[in-house]
Formats: structure tokens, C-alpha cells, sequence
């Protein structure tokens, strides 16, 4: 094959079907045994904790697609090599075709979300890989130009549309789920109640007091969004109890229901950032079903798993407070969870950061004690992680340009699961100012702020900090989000003229 770019092309398309097969595979199996899904999370395992808060930072919702581009681009570039070193015959391309698939079933096999079948997929992946390089390789060194031409396009031709149609039957295999039992849940779930009046200043650049469900923040560990049929979702709740329970989700929907406005927070939050949101949850309370499996004496966290492996720790005695929402939320804003925040039932706490306290995809519950780390705790976060004071300015934006003279300043302030009391604001280090609260809905969701501001022409810096109904009053001292949560003064500058 003496062509560069057609080796170089052999080499993309053998790997493009090698990874369609594999997904392809992945949906009849086990979605995240996927081998592009199982390199992307084993990596995202594996990437130090430091590097991860700085892709937050940097790219918030799109880090995972961040990943998987720089990893699409990394396989192609290896694909490419393996077919310019492949000038005299297919065998250097196959091994490295093959060498990387390997790693594919490593990968997935090490997987804690993925069975005994989880390799499978990787297997498939790298014959289907080799075969096709070395068909391609075959067809490409034709001895007649001309139909060595119309070989390889055909070869060509097949594999791409092959891999194509692979992975997007992939994604719909996995993507399948039980329509007539989501609309079951949906006629089960209340439609949200109304917000009381005055419960935002949406008006002048506050958010609306309810995050829509498209809205709601997402920060979580999984690549692709698990696919859990709720017709054979089960919830094990076992370890230090009286009984072990096995729960269906009509087992949950034979029980008492409730409904509860939450704002959740994530921990992965800077100052004056936007990973917290409120929706109206609806669930069944997670003390009601603890109480029946009986909590035995000395069992400190509630261990929880999410079908795609992800582990957190909640202090039992949250759960276990009557005054705190705590659920097994199977319902937001009206309508069942969405597949991105936990379908079928997710975990729903007030008070605490989403790491230790929002487990989606609930499959199972462990009670016992802190000496058992979770996946955070792994990678230098904090055992627990109750939610700190904290306000923030969404009006004006950082650099803004504003009219000089009298200035609506507004924003957001939250302390679950005390509530705010208070929120002042200062303009260039000057006196603190009382803003105008809105109507509190709870102390376990956010509240919004006003205040009217003097802002005379030029360079302005505006400060914010609240109080919680406890009388902490948010720190000036500022600190990283590791490892229990950012502390200091959101601050903006901007420009009156």
C-alpha cells in the first residue's frame, strides 16, 4: 500500500468499526461496557482530583464531552499511525489496533458498574478491528491500480456506513427503557404547585425561584447517562439494619408520597457559581424506610451506590431528622426524573453538598460506618459536607458596562437547610448595605436579593455576603471547593459611565 493517505485512512476506519462494533455490542450488553465509555471513565478515575476541579472550573456541564472529544481525537491520531506504519504489510497496524482495543478489556473489566460479560464488547472491538485493517490493507495493494481502487472504495464504502449504523444502534439500544412504566410514575406525580408571590426577582436577573428540569445543573462522574429500566429496578437496603429490604418501584409508589422544594448544591461550586439549583422533588422519605429496616445502634453513614458505580456517604442522622427533606426521589417539577438526573429514583437532601448527599441512579443503600471511604473521599474530599453560607451577584455581570447614577444590583444567597435572613452589599470596600430579601419559601431552598445602588462613573467593584437564620454570616475568607466547599465574598467589577 504506498499511498500515506489511503493507510492513513485504513487505519480511522478499521478503528471507527472496531469502536462501533464494541458499542454496538455495549447496548445488548452493558452500556458503560462500551470500550470508548470504559477507557473514558477508567481515565476519569484516574485523573488526579486537582486536574479534575480545574476541568470543572474550566469547562462546568461540558467536561465530559471535553474528554470524550480529546480522547476521539487521540484514537484517531494512534489510527492514523497504525496505518502509515503499515507500508509493507498489515501486521504493525493490527497489533497497535490491537494493543489499544486491549486496553479496552482491561478497562471495562476493572469497571465496578460493568459484569462478567463487561469485556465482551472490548473482545468484539479488537477482532473487528483487525479484520478490518488488514481487509482494507488487502484491498488498498491491489495489483491492478484500477480495481484495487474499486476495492478499497467498496471496503471502504461497507465499513463506514457499518460503523455508522453500529454506533448509532448502539446508543439506541442502551437508550431503550420501559415507556408504559414512566407513564405510570408520570400519572403519579403531582404537578407543581405554584410559587409564591415575590419568591424571585427574576425581573431584574435573579433566576427564576424554580429551575426548570432542561435548566437543573449537572455535575456528575458518568460519561454516558445510565439507562436503568424501572420495571427491574430493584433498591437493596442493607448492612447495619434490623432487616435487609428489597424495593421495586412499585413498591416505592405503594408508599406514603411526598413533595418538597429543594435547592441542591454542588460541591464542585466556586464563589459565585452556578451549580446550585431548586426544583420541586417527589419521593417517598428516606427515614420511613430506614425506620422499617431498623437502624442498628453504631451505624454512622448511609453508603450509596449508583448503577454506574459511583459511591457517596450520608450521615444517618440527616436522613433520620424529621426537620430535614431527605427522599428517594422518584419525581421533579411534575414530571418523573429525568434520564440525566437519576431515572428511576435518585437520593434528595437538604442541607448537605450533592457529593454526600444526591446519589442518581439509586441501586443500592449500605448502612454502616465513616471507616468505609467513598469515591470522593478517595480522591481527597471531606467525610462530610454540610452546606455553607453563601450569596451571589447576577446582576450586574462580571465587566459589565451599566448606566452611572442609580443601579438595581440583585442575586442569590442560600444556606440549606437554615435558611437566609439577610444579605449586604458594598460598593468599593465602602459602608454595607441591606438588600431587599425576597418572599422565603423555606430554609431549605435559595432566596434572592435587591438592592438599589449608587454608582458613580468608572471602575466599580460590588460585594455581597448573608447571614443564615442561625446567625453565621458568611466568611470573607477565601478557600478552594476542596475539600468540603468554597468559602469568601462573591465580588464583580464593573464599569458605570
Amino acid at each position: 500500500m504506498r499511498s500515506p493517505a489511503i493507510r492513513a485512512l485504513s487505519g480511522v476506519l478499521a478503528v471507527a468499526a472496531a469502536l462501533a462494533a464494541g458499542h454496538l455490542l455495549a447496548g445488548l450488553v452493558e452500556q458503560n461496557a462500551s470500550p470508548f465509555l470504559a477507557v473514558g471513565h477508567t481515565a476519569i478515575d484516574l485523573t488526579p482530583e486537582p486536574v479534575k476541579a480545574l476541568a470543572i472550573r474550566w469547562f462546568g456541564e461540558w467536561d465530559k464531552l471535553v474528554l470524550l472529544a480529546g480522547m476521539a481525537v487521540v484514537i484517531g491520531a494512534l489510527a492514523v499511525v497504525a496505518g502509515l506504519v503499515s507500508r509493507r504489510g498489515p501486521a504493525p497496524g493490527a497489533v497497535l489496533i490491537a494493543a489499544f482495543g486491549l486496553l479496552g478489556v482491561v478497562a471495562s473489566a476493572a469497571r465496578p458498574d460493568v459484569g462478567a460479560l463487561g469485556p465482551l464488547p472490548s473482545l468484539a472491538a479488537v477482532v473487528v478491528g483487525v479484520v478490518a485493517f488488514v481487509a482494507l490493507h488487502r484491498a488498498g495493494t491491489a495489483v491492478e491500480p484500477s480495481a484495487g481502487r474499486r476495492r478499497f472504495l467498496v471496503t471502504a464504502g461497507g465499513l463506514a456506513v457499518g460503523s455508522v449504523l453500529g454506533g448509532f444502534g448502539g446508543s439506541a439500544l442502551a437508550q431503550r427503557s420501559s415507556g408504559r412504566a414512566r407513564d405510570a410514575l408520570a400519572r403519579r406525580i403531582p404537578a407543581p404547585g405554584p410559587v409564591p408571590g415575590g419568591a424571585d426577582f427574576a425581573g431584574v436577573g435573579t433566576p427564576a425561584f424554580r429551575t426548570s428540569n432542561a435548566d437543573f445543573y449537572r455535575v456528575d462522574t458518568a460519561l454516558a447517562v445510565p439507562r436503568v429500566d424501572p420495571d427491574s429496578w430493584r433498591l437493596r437496603v442493607r448492612g447495619m439494619v434490623g432487616r435487609e429490604l428489597e424495593l421495586s418501584l412499585d413498591d416505592l409508589l405503594r408508599r406514603p408520597q411526598e413533595t418538597r422544594t429543594i435547592t441542591v448544591t454542588c460541591v464542585s461550586n466556586e464563589v459565585g457559581g452556578p451549580y446550585t439549583s431548586t426544583a420541586e422533588f417527589t419521593g417517598v422519605p428516606f427515614r420511613d424506610v430506614l425506620r422499617e429496616a431498623g437502624v442498628r445502634a453504631g451505624a454512622e453513614q448511609v453508603f450509596s451506590t449508583s448503577a454506574d458505580g459511583y459511591t457517596a456517604g450520608t450521615p444517618v442522622e440527616a436522613l433520620l431528622d424529621p426537620d430535614r427533606p431527605a427522599l428517594l426521589a422518584y419525581g421533579m417539577n411534575g414530571e418523573p426524573l429525568p434520564a440525566e438526573h437519576g431515572f428511576p429514583v435518585r437520593m434528595v437532601t437538604s442541607g448537605l453538598y450533592g457529593y454526600v448527599s444526591a446519589t442518581k441512579w439509586l441501586v443500592d443503600v449500605e448502612l454502616t460506618t465513616f471507616d468505609r471511604e467513598t469515591y470522593w473521599e478517595q480522591r481527597g474530599w471531606a467525610e462530610r459536607a454540610p452546606i455553607k453560607v453563601q450569596s451571589r451577584i447576577d446582576r450586574p455581570k462580571p465587566f459589565e458596562k451599566v448606566a452611572a447614577g442609580r443601579f438595581t444590583a440583585a442575586g442569590t444567597a442560600w444556606a440549606q437547610p437554615h435558611g437566609i435572613a439577610r444579605v449586604e452589599v458594598r460598593v468599593d470596600g465602602g459602608p454595607w448595605r441591606d438588600a431587599q430579601l425576597s418572599t422565603e419559601v423555606s430554609g431549605h431552598t435559595w432566596r434572592m436579593w435587591r438592592v438599589e445602588l449608587d454608582l458613580p462613573t468608572g471602575g466599580r467593584t460590588v460585594e455581597c455576603r448573608a447571614t443564615d437564620r442561625n446567625g453565621a454570616t458568611q466568611t470573607p475568607q477565601r478557600v478552594p471547593t476542596v475539600p468540603d466547599g468554597a468559602t469568601g465574598w462573591h465580588s464583580i467589577f464593573c464599569t458605570a459611565r
